[in-house]
């Protein structure tokens, strides 16, 4: 697929998909969002990537929301579908991804740029960014999973803060109450990123597929997250990962997976 607005480039094993909206600061519009259930659609299946890195074009914006003027004259029924079919083809299918990925916030995550945030594994941050979800000033809630994402990060009572009153939290605040992982000099974002993807490209693949499964279990009240860890934990003794995992440790040799 060619795409319009996103940027693709490979480092060995790992898949940088940047949002290049600069003009809009990287605001997802409908384009953005077929582009990006394509592209995660490609690392899912492409072998020889192991991983994900998700940042924004320029140093101004991740992704500083939705295109507010592609929804502004919905109607209750359209709206719904917009965080239906949004949900279905780009948050959720990142947040059940069998490979990770990484957000690097470079700058303003903002709405559906947050939550575009949240739905991923893990969260580097840059000094200057800020975060916030802002619908409520727009007559809205967060539509893309904010709502619950956040609030399984942060707990109800900054989450509600965050969400009711619409205000921006900086990233050493976002931090502290562990919404992002890291906070980064901005000029140290991307390089920070592909260490820690490449400490995780070395590790099983099989087996962060498993770890990745039995932790998203923890959030679904349909299973039983420990019964779902059993399973998973068994069925890495079946795999050749295992094999080399073990034959390398008693070898001590570092694994060739």
């Amino acid at each position: 697929m060619t795409y319009q607005n996103l940027l693709i480039q490979d480092e060995g094993k790992i898949r940088v998909i940047t949002i290049n909206r600069p003009d809009k600061l990287n605001a997802l519009n409908k384009q953005t969002i077929r582009e990006l259930e394509e592209a995660i659609s490609d690392v899912e299946k492409n072998p020889d990537i192991r991983l994900a890195i998700l940042t924004g074009a320029r140093a101004k914006a991740f992704v500083a929301g939705a295109d507010i003027a592609e929804f502004s004259s919905y109607d209750s029924f359209e709206g719904e579908d917009l965080a239906r079919q949004g949900q279905h083809r780009v948050f959720d299918r990142i947040h059940h991804a069998s490979k990770p990925f990484i957000a690097a916030i470079n700058g303003f995550s903002l709405g559906g740029g947050l939550e575009l945030a949240l739905a991923c594994h893990i969260r580097l941050a840059s000094t200057s960014a800020k975060m916030g979800l802002p619908e409520v000033s727009l007559g809205l809630i967060p539509g893309y999973g904010g709502t619950q994402r956040l609030t399984q990060l942060v707990g109800r009572g900054k989450a509600l803060e965050m969400i009711l009153t619409a205000d921006m939290v900086a990233a050493e605040e976002a931090a502290q109450i562990g919404l992002v992982n890291q906070v980064i000099p901005p000029e140290e974002l991307l390089a920070t990123a592909m260490v820690l993807a490449n400490k995780i490209a070395s590790r099983s693949g099989t087996a962060i597929e498993q770890a990745i499964r039995a932790s998203n279990a923890s959030y679904d009240h349909t299973q039983n997250g420990y019964d779902v860890e059993i399973t998973a934990f068994g069925a890495c003794f079946g795999t050749d990962d295992f094999k080399e995992g073990v034959s390398a440790f008693l070898e001590k040799r570092k694994p060739n997976f």
